[in-house]
């Protein structure tokens, strides 16, 4: 049942619609392709086919009655384990979540998603509580990239990413703030959508703590898919608000952010971004380069500012700290300017004063107002995802004191949140697409970053995309 695996979601619902297939034989397919590569991937970590299958003939049932249905009615799709899902607990690689009862209730978006009728089977692997922009964890091990087994698929999104990757589902919700929708798209060669932020809840998440609703500054909910088309699909139905019709991207002004001396960027992810403006400009767009109008060492200051006091919040353990190991002067330090790769940009302490937090945001809305008054005249940012194409699994040490290599030098492993800090820091929307491959055939992406509630056309800017370059076919594995 490969070739129904391996087929968008518009196109299988289309044929459910016309009755070729069953949303019990889309299951089947979808369970079985999973069986076939959980060995080399482990992207899915906790199923609960019974409970599918009886949804999946109500939908057939009612289908073959006449009846209406949801937009996503019979289609099959797994869910990021950082989300409740009835039957299937979020664990998000914790330890003390391992053992929680299976009575918990639908997280807001995996219930808007059932109610539009997809069938959500299986949860996809994270790093422990979300924290790491690679996938592994004590309760589940370690998940693989599709394109390269040695390699990881990112996080904290990233056995999404690769189930998305290897044709195990044409669906998929994931979360993101630190880039943990753009990084394991961009890794897995499939697409993510950072929405502005506030639009879509993130209640039922984990973390915060089992039961508790505590929404963050920075966080936002997404979709992922493995098409543009599956991508805005999926965005229609969460975000349920209006659905612009698509447009193409002839006469939009797109801004390519690419040489900035606080940031870093590969000889490859350079060439696929680049790629991307000529594509761009082959569908009519006007592409430029462009330099912001912020600071971005204050940009990236603020980001870490704001970040570390969120993800160390609320937990008795300190899982965070263990991982960033925290130090309490290092907030006083970014304040007075300390540059991106200095110990205090990574070792931000979990405590703030009022005051601190009040002079951090005065600066972020400055910003705010200064790319608000700058996208007056622009309609998108293009920019590089992550400074390198997916990394090889790198589990020992800090994430402060952890390494990657760029084109033959080691720089630190923190530059992986560079890129994705402005659309995060200053709530707007950005998109992940995949753009080229490298020569070791390692998916490279761009960027897409667009002005508050514009979400509508940046799916238009990765509908060109595609059209242009196509898309990145399923990992064989």
């Amino acid at each position: 049942m490969t070739e129904l695996t391996h087929r968008p979601a518009h196109e299988l619902l289309d044929d459910l619609d016309a009755r070729r297939v069953s949303a019990r034989e889309l299951l089947d397919a979808a369970v079985e392709r999973n069986a076939a590569v959980h060995g080399s991937i482990n992207a899915i970590v906790a199923t609960d086919v019974e409970r599918a299958r009886a949804d999946a003939q109500k939908i057939d049932d009612a289908r073959a009655r006449g009846e209406s249905l949801g937009r996503l009615a019979g289609l099959p799709m797994t869910i990021k384990d950082g989300f409740d899902v009835e039957g299937m607990p979020a664990v998000s690689g914790h330890p003390a979540y391992a053992d929680r009862p299976r009575s918990c209730a639908d997280a807001e978006v995996v219930a808007t998603a059932r109610a539009a009728g997809a069938l959500p089977w299986g949860k996809s692997n994270v790093p422990l509580l979300l924290g790491d922009v690679q996938s592994y964890n004590e309760v589940y091990g370690t998940t693989n990239n599709p394109f390269d087994l040695t390699r990881t698929p990112g996080g904290s999104s990233g056995g999404a990413a690769a189930a998305l990757a290897a044709g195990i589902t044409s669906l998929e919700i994931g979360s993101d703030i630190g880039g943990s929708l753009r990084t394991p798209a961009g890794f897995s060669g499939v697409y993510a959508l950072k929405t502005t932020w506030g639009t879509i809840s993130s209640r039922g998440q984990v973390p915060p703590p089992p039961g508790m609703y505590a929404p963050g500054d920075l966080g936002v909910v997404g979709p992922m898919a493995s098409t543009a088309a599956d991508l805005r699909l999926l965005q229609e139905v969460l975000s349920g608000g209006e659905r612009p019709a698509p447009g193409g991207v002839d006469g939009m002004r797109i801004g390519v952010w690419l040489d900035d001396p606080e940031l870093l960027v590969s000889a490859d992810v350079r060439a696929g971004v680049e790629a991307a403006a000529d594509a761009l400009r082959a569908e009519g767009a006007k592409v430029e380069t462009v330099a912001l109008p912020i600071s971005t060492a204050q940009l990236l200051n603020t980001y870490l500012a704001l970040l570390y006091p969120i993800l160390s919040a609320g937990y008795p353990d300190k899982v965070y700290d263990r991982l960033l190991a925290a130090r309490p002067e290092a907030l006083a330090e970014l304040a007075a300017g300390a540059p991106w790769h200095s110990p205090a940009a990574s070792t931000v302490h979990s405590t703030a004063s009022h005051r601190d937090v009040l002079a951090t945001n005065h600066v972020r809305q400055t910003m705010k107002d200064a790319l608000a008054a700058w996208f007056g005249s622009w309609d998108a940012i293009l920019a590089p995802v992550t400074p390198v194409p997916a990394i090889p699994h790198q589990h020992e040490g800090l994430l402060t004191t952890r390494t990657i290599d760029l084109d033959g030098a080691q720089v630190p492993y923190l530059h992986l949140l560079s890129w994705i800090s402005l659309a995060t820091t200053l709530h707007v929307p950005a998109l992940s697409a995949p753009v080229a491959r490298t020569a070791a055939g390692l998916p490279v992406a761009a960027q897409v970053i667009g002005s508050w509630h514009g979400e509508h056309r940046l799916l238009d800017v990765a509908d060109a995309l595609e059209r242009r370059i196509g898309r990145l076919p399923v990992a064989a594995l």
